[in-house]
Parts: C-alpha cells; structure tokens; sequence
C-alpha cells in the first residue's frame, strides 16, 4: 500500500511563501506521477501542479503558474511544492496525489489520481 502525508501548511501574509511536502512511505512506485491539488470551501478539488517519477516533466494550473514549483527527491521519496508571492485566493488545503501510469498527463483530474494524503490547510491572510 501507497501512503502519501503532506506537512508544510500554515497562515501566512499575502506575498508570503511556503514549502509543502509530500513523504510517500510503503510502497513507493517511483515511476509514478506526483502531483498536488487543492481544495477551498465551496469549491471543487483543483488541479495544481504535478511531476514526472524523473522530475523532467512538470505541469502547473495557469493559476499557480511563475509562482509555485513542483521537485522531487525519490532517494528521500519526497514530493515538494513551493508556494511563492501567495495569494488569498489560494487558502485551500492542499492534497497530495499519485496516479498509477507511466504517461505523463499535464492536466489531471482528481479521478486520475489513484493515492491520496490527508492533506494540508494553507491560508492566506489579506
């Protein structure tokens, strides 16, 4: 069995930055996509940002594009997101999610994501 656990999230100022991570323990499935998504109140589960298993691709929601950046580890079996010049609009929690295919989608869905964390909430103050 795949376990994925985000930690990272907080409050933090408009313009501010954080740092999730995405620690992937049991089985790893190295050659597996990685990506984020996040979910506000009222709102569907969005797309976000997602990762290649060799890290050489990479796909971001045009939303978060210049501001967020998806990397790996897999000797750590880490996923991360930085999160830079945040906004409001970007209070949700944060999943994060792993699919079960070699091929690379740049827009996924949540229903293509086969593992889920629990999560991490990020707020952002105006």
């Amino acid at each position: 069995q795949v376990q994925l656990v985000e930690s990272g999230g907080g409050l933090v100022q408009t313009g501010g930055s954080l740092r999730l991570s995405c620690a992937n323990s049991g089985r790893t499935f190295t050659n597996y996509n990685t990506g984020w998504f996040r979910k506000a109140p009222g709102k569907e589960r969005e797309f976000v940002a997602i990762i290649s298993w060799s890290g050489t691709d990479r796909a971001y929601a045009d939303s978060v594009k210049g501001r967020f950046t998806i990397s790996r580890d897999n000797a750590k079996n880490m996923v991360y997101l930085q999160m830079n010049s945040l906004k409001p609009e970007d209070t949700a929690v944060y999943y994060c999610a792993k699919d079960q295919t070699t091929y690379f989608h740049s827009t996924p869905t949540a229903a293509m994501m086969h593992y889920w964390g629990q999560g991490t909430q990020v707020t952002v103050s105006s």
